[in-house]
């Protein structure tokens, strides 16, 4: 008869009991399973069907260029600052629509480039780029 003295069974448990969570994962695993289905709110539409194919048509390419002197140039052929408009408005009558690339010299001023620039934008032209080269060490 000693008092004080502890059984083996009341020792601390090291271990998880795993059964609970076992029981809950299969409880919502359930729930899942059940309101999953209830969720789909689709209705069953036959939809037309048709064949499409891309079109790969690209746009033509226009390379303006103003020199040192300030003098413009469509696609290596020399221009004149009154007949400037008038090629520009063909152009922006084309469909599909060029693309304009300007080449401006480094030692131009700028002033002619965006005159040149502005009347592009007149004509309608919507596609314009500026070429450049790469600055080399």
């Amino acid at each position: 008869m000693a008092f004080g003295t502890q059984d083996d069974t009341d020792e601390v448990m090291n271990e998880i009991n795993m059964t609970p969570l076992v029981d809950v994962m299969l409880v919502l695993l359930i729930i899942f399973m059940v309101t999953i289905p209830v969720m789909k709110h689709a209705i069953d539409v036959d939809l037309p069907r048709a064949s499409s194919t891309p079109q790969s048509t690209k746009a033509e390419v226009v390379v303006f260029s103003v020199n040192a002197q300030g003098q413009y140039f469509l696609n290596e052929s020399a221009l004149d600052d009154s007949a400037l408009a008038d090629r520009f408005k063909a152009l922006a009558a084309k469909d599909p629509q060029p693309d304009l690339h300007i080449r401006g010299d480094s030692n131009v001023r700028y002033e002619r480039v965006a005159q040149a620039l502005a009347t592009a934008q007149q004509a309608g032209l919507r596609k314009v780029a500026f070429i450049t080269e790469p600055k080399t060490r």
